[in-house]
């Protein structure tokens, strides 16, 4: 199992078990790499050392394919050819797809190879050029988008060979999940190993062939096979994009008593929805928060009244405004937002879809935070029925889920006793005052 985090978040984010850090501890010699603390660091130094290197010799780090491809050859040349013991096949017989590549990727994937001399070392075996070109077209086509621990945000990309086998479906019976694994056990021999595991959704038959999604089902099947077809160059004939299976609620239009928008209004907001996203990205990666939600809501005046409840471009829009408006600590609306978009995502999605468990999990954080504690513990309880199955009882975010499902069933219990009381006490928790009932002071002990 190899993987490398982005340049781009290596302030932000552990390159060891991902989590983000407010305050992280830099390595001393590369000044690079960031961990959580020493134990982090420690538990990386194996693959970081070699690298820890080569990016203080030439000052700089390149970007994770590059940094990936050397941490393959350093791995390759330190076993003996194996990049892991279990692999069940090597990188050799992994597809490349080189052949198939537009002369600009070529392009592109030349000029990596170039970076990649420029920060092999000197002293490290001589590899050629032709090799590292068919791990650069490995990656480009075998590789596996990596999430935070909070599995909010794509950080970087890994390999792993095994995984590679596995077919794709646009519906698939499995899913792929990073767990980190544990190391801030204060006694070692609790540590667990950070490791990529297959997951079934379900109950899968006996000679039933395992697939994963390489993409968002998220897309009309016209637009998951244009994907699939650039990224992974194959033709998509599964079920669901020869048959355009829920093409029709991705696409809704609001009908009303039987009444439904002319052509030329729904395409007149599909375009407006189009050139909406693309400001509302631009505000978004400057910063202009404040910007983003003016723009969300200017969207669903004009959306709300034309697309029904499942269209792509209202969930797209809905699901920015809730989590800009929590991220603003306006609750209130957020979950507003955030419960429509729920109400999308699980007409569309896979009923144990790690997104859809993960969208439902922000959602109920989300009511929570807004004081309404009833449809918070159905949405935590709802998400954790999911990611049980998708991330499994030890994953970080499970394990952080289940927290927060034992304190919303605590305060849901008080809420359903005196709701009065409940209000007091949380009101005074927000604003570090004492709580009232009945016009008295709630004494309390700590």
């Amino acid at each position: 199992m190899l993987y490398m985090l982005s340049v781009s978040l290596s302030l932000q984010v552990c390159h060891s078990c991902f989590r983000r850090q407010a305050n992280p501890h830099r390595c001393a010699q590369c000044k690079f790499a960031y961990y959580c603390d020493r134990t982090c660091q420690r538990a990386a130094w194996d693959e970081h050392k070699q690298e820890c290197s080569a990016i203080k010799k030439i000052g700089k780090a390149p970007n994770e394919n590059v940094r990936l491809v050397a941490r393959i050859l350093w791995r390759i040349q330190k076993d003996t050819g194996l990049v892991s013991d279990a692999q069940l096949t090597t990188l050799d017989l992994l597809e490349d797809h080189l052949s198939k590549m537009s002369p600009e990727d070529l392009k592109e994937l030349k000029v990596d190879v170039q970076h990649f001399y420029n920060y092999w070392p000197k002293k490290s075996k001589p590899v050629g050029e032709d090799y590292v070109s068919h791990l650069f077209g490995v990656i480009n086509c075998n590789g596996f988008t990596l999430s935070d621990q909070r599995g909010l945000q794509a950080v970087g990309v890994g390999l792993f060979p095994n995984l590679c086998l596995v077919n794709h479906d646009c519906w698939p019976n499995c899913t792929v999940i990073l767990n980190p694994g544990n190391q801030t056990a204060l006694d070692a021999s609790f540590h667990s190993k950070r490791r990529i595991e297959l997951r079934a959704l379900g109950k899968i038959s006996e000679g039933e062939e395992l697939t994963v999604s390489y993409v968002d089902f998220l897309n009309v099947s016209k637009d998951r096979q244009r994907l699939l077809k650039q990224q992974y160059y194959f033709d998509c004939k599964c079920e669901h994009c020869t048959s355009g299976i829920k093409d029709d609620l991705m696409t809704a239009v609001r009908d009303t008593d039987g009444h439904k928008p002319s052509a030329d209004v729904v395409k007149a907001v599909t375009d407006f929805s189009l050139q909406a996203l693309v400001k509302i990205e631009e505000a978004r990666t400057k910063g202009n928060f404040h910007e983003v939600v003016k723009i969300c809501r200017e969207s669903l005046e004009k959306q709300d009244p034309v697309f029904g409840g499942t269209n792509l471009h209202l969930l797209r829009v809905l699901s920015t405004a809730s989590e800009v408006l929590s991220f603003l600590q306006q609750f209130t609306e957020a979950a507003g937002y955030a419960q429509r978009m729920v109400d999308g995502y699980t007409k569309l999605y896979h009923p144990n879809n790690a997104q859809l468990g993960m969208a439902i999990m922000r959602a109920g954080v989300t009511h929570w935070h807004a004081g309404l504690i009833e449809a918070a513990h159905g949405l935590i309880c709802s998400a954790y029925a999911i990611l049980i199955i998708t991330h499994g009882a030890h994953h970080p975010i499970t394990k952080d889920l289940e927290v927060i499902r034992t304190q919303t069933e605590m305060e849901l219990c008080l809420f359903k006793q005196n709701e009065l009381v409940y209000r007091s006490m949380r009101e005074a928790v927000l604003s570090d005052k004492p709580m009232m009932h009945a016009g008295e002071q709630i004494k309390t002990t700590s």
